[in-house]
């Protein structure tokens, strides 16, 4: 029930979408277009790909691009682009330790932009397995302040969300961030839903199993860097095992 909250960090990088639109849609339709490709295009049967267009629709991406970067996926356009999905993982300042989720249709532009980023902010692009032993990919669902506020009783929901296989809860001034193994994800996810609450934000994420501090210079410089990364095309999601 208690751990460093990622709200912060999350409210900031929403900051800088809302600024730059365009790089979202194209972000939000790579993901589109990937998990059509590994799941087909009916969002009743494939989970990922509905919980990606909910999140598209929520950065009010028009129904068009949704519907064409689904196409794109399931083959249905002849330009569709093949997408392949790699992490990457890499050391920050300090030696923070940082795993990159890119989609490209280009390996080596993805692999030389991200390695240019990295020796140009100070860090340097890790061989597969040099970080990834540091973090566990879990299911990650938030609820704000108000959210929470909203709910009836959020003791016998959280009793029912253990039962559902939850790994931790965790309380902030900013909410509440649940998680759960990748398994029970969808099962929390419809528990939550079920009970009429719309979660803030939710998706798998790499999770570090430990935190490190820094000093608030070598923080900046991380910061930096997980900005440098996150704004390329083909990266779709940053994360550090910074605290």
């Amino acid at each position: 029930m208690s751990g460093h909250s990622k709200w912060s960090k999350i409210q900031h990088k929403k900051g800088k979408i809302d600024k730059k639109r365009g790089t979202a849609f194209t972000k939000l339709s790579k993901a589109i277009t990937v998990a059509a490709q590994q799941g087909g295009g009916d969002p009743e049967m494939n989970f990922s790909l509905r919980l990606v267009i909910e999140k598209a629709k929520a950065e009010n991406m028009p129904k068009d691009n949704i519907e064409r970067a689904i196409k794109k996926g399931t083959g249905d356009l002849k330009d569709g682009e093949v997408y392949e999905e790699i992490v990457y993982e890499g050391f920050g300042p300090n030696g923070v330790a940082f795993i990159i989720e890119a989609f490209t249709e280009n390996k080596n532009r993805t692999s030389g932009e991200i390695k240019h980023t990295f020796s140009k902010n100070g860090g340097s692009l890790g061989s597969p397995g040099s970080v990834m032993w540091q973090f566990k990919q879990l299911g990650a669902i938030r609820l704000s302040t108000e959210t929470k506020q909203a709910i009836p009783n959020w003791e016998d929901l959280a009793l029912k969300l253990m039962d559902a296989g939850v790994e931790d809860i965790r309380e902030s001034e900013h909410g509440i961030e649940i998680y759960t193994p990748k398994e029970a994800f969808q099962t929390t996810l419809e528990t939550i839903t079920n009970a009429h609450i719309e979660p803030d934000d939710s998706g798998l994420e790499w999770i570090a199993t430990e935190e490190v501090a820094t000093e608030p210079n070598i923080s900046e410089k991380i910061e930096t860097l997980f900005e440098a990364l996150d704004e390329l095309d083909d990266v779709n999601a940053v994360y550090t095992n910074e605290q």
